[in-house]
């Protein structure tokens, strides 16, 4: 999935802060949401609003009179997603809608779509600068900087969504959790901190006009790619090119391409890929995006200078929008491959082509961390996961899924 081309060694100006504070960046419990409902969003979580003054629990006029001290705040929240892809954008408007829940109205955040506050590729480096009080995109659209952004997102032969949350949210035999490792990074790159918001699953491998049997048949292919699977590709002697996902249909129509990806089934047919013609293979799985995940971000002077409750909000909004996301698409994506089958012809990757991708991709991985100290530091431990619960997986989850498709 990639909404508009970025260019590697392009220089981009940030305003970079230094970590003002230390922000708290774990998803905030059932005790945080409650407080968060029950002051409305006021200002501080003190035991003053939650007691009267012999110490008994505060009435409901005492807790609105609370709500009604809190700030009013507005905020605009630039995306990397056109109005047209609902599924997305939607996420995007479903995390707003929950804070202006939880804050009872009282910190509004308006979604904006891509090209309205900046384009889609450009929503770090404005949220970065304060050019945007607020984003939503995907960590890895901005590998020009750092390829450590690409953890973010997704790793190619990296975690399924399940295992991306988990290992964003959790630390992982005495390791730190992925969203502390990652924002810490974001705090001295960027001034910024972040927080997963919506996820896509197992993307599909893509759009291909030929059939692709052998590594020998990516000899030449011009495919559209994001990110350090560009990288694979081109490593493989095809050729990554960068387009928006609006530019998907008629490049394929016209030969400037002989293969695409985008997400799933759902997010293809609202590009209109259901109007190619001639022959049409749609193969699996995407192994450059198994568990794709997207982010809320906040430059991080701003966030530190948020009551408690309204930071409990954004997460507690954020944490709800990445599993109604996924939910989503979970709901949406069987009902539209039942679409594609009739006019696609839905295939998987062979294995000499997945095991020619899995080698590369170790190799490509094991060179970055060789040129960049923090994304070494950062390969480490997450493969250390990877393979961990890969292996428990593959025991339990895997045994079942295949019993589950012979019924």
């Amino acid at each position: 999935m990639d909404i508009e081309e970025t260019h590697e060694g392009e220089e981009t100006e940030y305003n970079r802060r230094s970590f003002i504070g230390k922000a708290g960046v774990g998803v905030a419990g059932l005790a945080a949401s409650s407080a968060v409902l029950a002051a409305c969003g006021g200002s501080t979580a003190t035991d003053e609003a939650a007691t009267d003054s012999e110490g008994d629990t505060a009435s409901e006029d005492d807790i609105i009179e609370a709500s009604q001290e809190a700030p009013e705040i507005e905020w605009d929240m630039a995306t990397s997603w056109p109005t047209g892809l609902v599924t997305i954008f939607g996420g995007a408007t479903f995390f707003t809608e929950q804070v202006s829940r939880l804050t009872g109205g009282r910190f509004k955040i308006t979604a904006r779509p891509a090209g309205e506050i900046v384009g889609g590729t450009e929503v770090l480096p404005a949220v970065s600068s304060g050019g945007a009080q607020a984003g939503h995109t995907a960590s890895y659209y901005y590998t020009n900087i750092s390829p450590v952004q690409q953890f973010g997102t997704a790793m190619p032969f990296g975690l399924n969504q399940r295992q991306q949350n988990a290992w964003l949210m959790q630390g992982y035999n005495g390791n730190p959790r992925g969203i502390d490792i990652l924002n810490e990074f974001y705090a001295s790159e960027h001034g910024t901190i972040s927080f997963p918001a919506g996820g896509t699953g197992c993307q599909m491998g893509g759009w291909f006009s030929k059939e692709i049997n052998t590594v020998g048949d990516l000899n030449g292919l011009k495919m559209r790619i994001p990110g350090i699977a560009g990288t694979i590709l081109t490593n493989l002697g095809g050729e990554a090119i960068g387009m928006p996902g609006g530019e998907i249909l008629q490049s394929i129509q016209t030969g400037v391409i002989d293969a695409a990806e985008f997400v799933g089934p759902t997010d293809d047919l609202i590009l209109g890929l259901d109007q190619l013609d001639g022959d049409l293979f749609y193969y699996h799985p995407g192994w450059w995006e198994p568990g794709t995940a997207l982010e809320v971000q906040f430059p991080l002077d701003q966030w530190n200078e948020l009551p408690e409750q309204y930071q409990a909000a954004i997460e507690t909004a954020a944490a709800h929008a990445n599993m109604n996301m996924l939910a989503t698409y979970d709901t949406l994506n069987p009902i539209d491959l039942q679409k594609v089958k009739g006019f696609a012809e839905v295939r998987e990757f062979s294995p000499e082509i997945m095991a020619a991708f899995k080698t590369e991709t170790e190799s490509v991985m094991d060179g970055l961390a060789a040129e960049n100290g923090a994304f070494g530091e950062i390969l480490g431990p997450w493969r250390e996961y990877r393979d961990a619960v890969s292996e428990w997986h593959g025991l339990a989850e895997k045994s079942y899924l295949n019993q589950q498709t012979d019924i």
